[in-house]
């Protein structure tokens, strides 16, 4: 039998989430495939649905809708973040001892993951297999950062006393300990933006009496498919619309329960002519939950959709504190 148009606009447009089931999951929009639709691609078409609506942006955070596409190039957009555009991170570490500089790879590593506040679009990239003696290095392509730091024991510590932080002078090596050194005019072209790291609390290192660290370390530029640390997003992601629709009025306690069984603020309580009325005033701060399903008595009257074509994304900075 012959599809109705109703059904064929859910079955193009909507992912339905059943009891035991999940409908609609593959893309069926191709030509020919429903009578009485042209799904041939066309721009002009594309150009008319298609769009980019911002909801949230701030220096770490941004989140956005993108409406009139598939999954795939949703996914190529998230794929592209993560892997195609360049930030600035440690590559190279130098370690002063008594006799002479000598890298290590494992620190290297570590402090990598420590977010640089620099803006990589000022640098250009290092020449491929190029590895620069510490006191080399140009200003277009080489940021430099010190460590110095060494922890000795507090002369006004306590005689009983057992805590670290009072029986120790610098013994928590933090990002704050990380300095600039500027190569050749770097200090006047980054005058008004100081290079330094984005978090000033980051623990790097735990140091007892006699011991210390003297570090220099080279930032150059990278992609975040040669490795994660210059990644620009700790975190991208994207997900459909969810749709949420009630197929029958719910009141009293039943309201109050399907209330409970979604996340906050997607199902409000409202006052009609004395009845409290359940109804759905925020779909997007659905969690895909299904828990109206344990109840006999409200599982036939939710009904769970996701928009086929509408994606929230939502990108946070790699800048953003690592331990969050």
């Amino acid at each position: 039998m012959a599809a109705t148009m109703t059904s064929v606009e859910e079955i193009r447009n909507r992912i339905i989430l059943g009891e035991y089931d999940v409908k609609n999951v593959h893309t069926s929009d191709y030509p020919g495939n429903y009578p009485g639709y042209d799904d041939a691609w066309d721009m002009r078409k594309f150009q008319k649905n298609f769009r980019i609506d911002m909801v949230h942006l701030n220096e770490s955070t941004m989140e956005f809708d993108m409406v009139g596409i598939d999954a795939s190039i949703a996914n190529a957009f998230r794929r592209i973040l993560l892997a195609e555009v360049p930030t600035m991170a440690i590559e190279k570490v130098f370690i002063y001892n008594n006799t002479s500089i000598v890298q290590d790879e494992v620190l290297a590593q570590r402090l990598g993951l420590v977010p640089i506040k620099a803006d990589p679009r000022l640098f250009e990239y290092r020449s491929p297999g190029e590895e620069p003696a510490e006191e080399e290095g140009s200003e277009i392509d080489t940021i430099k950062l010190q460590l110095k730091i060494k922890c000795s024991r507090n002369p006004r510590a306590g005689k009983d006393s057992a805590d670290p932080r009072e029986l120790y002078l610098n013994h928590m090596v933090y990002s704050s300990h990380i300095k600039w050194v500027p190569i050749g005019n770097q200090a006047d072209v980054f005058a008004d933006s100081v290079i330094r790291p984005v978090h000033d609390d980051i623990l790097i290192a735990q140091l007892r009496p006699g011991q210390e660290m003297d570090i220099v370390m080279h930032c150059v530029k990278g992609l975040g498919q040669d490795h994660a640390k210059f990644s620009p997003v700790a975190t991208a992601s994207y997900r459909l619309l969810p749709e949420i629709t009630l197929l029958e009025p719910v009141e009293g306690e039943k309201a109050e329960r399907l209330k409970r069984c979604f996340s906050r603020g997607v199902i409000d309580i409202q006052d009609v002519d004395g009845r409290k009325v359940a109804k759905v005033v925020n779909s997007r701060l659905d969690t895909c939950s299904r828990e109206f399903l344990r109840h006999d008595d409200l599982k036939n009257v939710v009904k769970l959709g996701r928009f086929r074509d509408h994606f929230i994304c939502k990108f946070t900075d790699s800048q953003t504190d690592p331990r969050e």
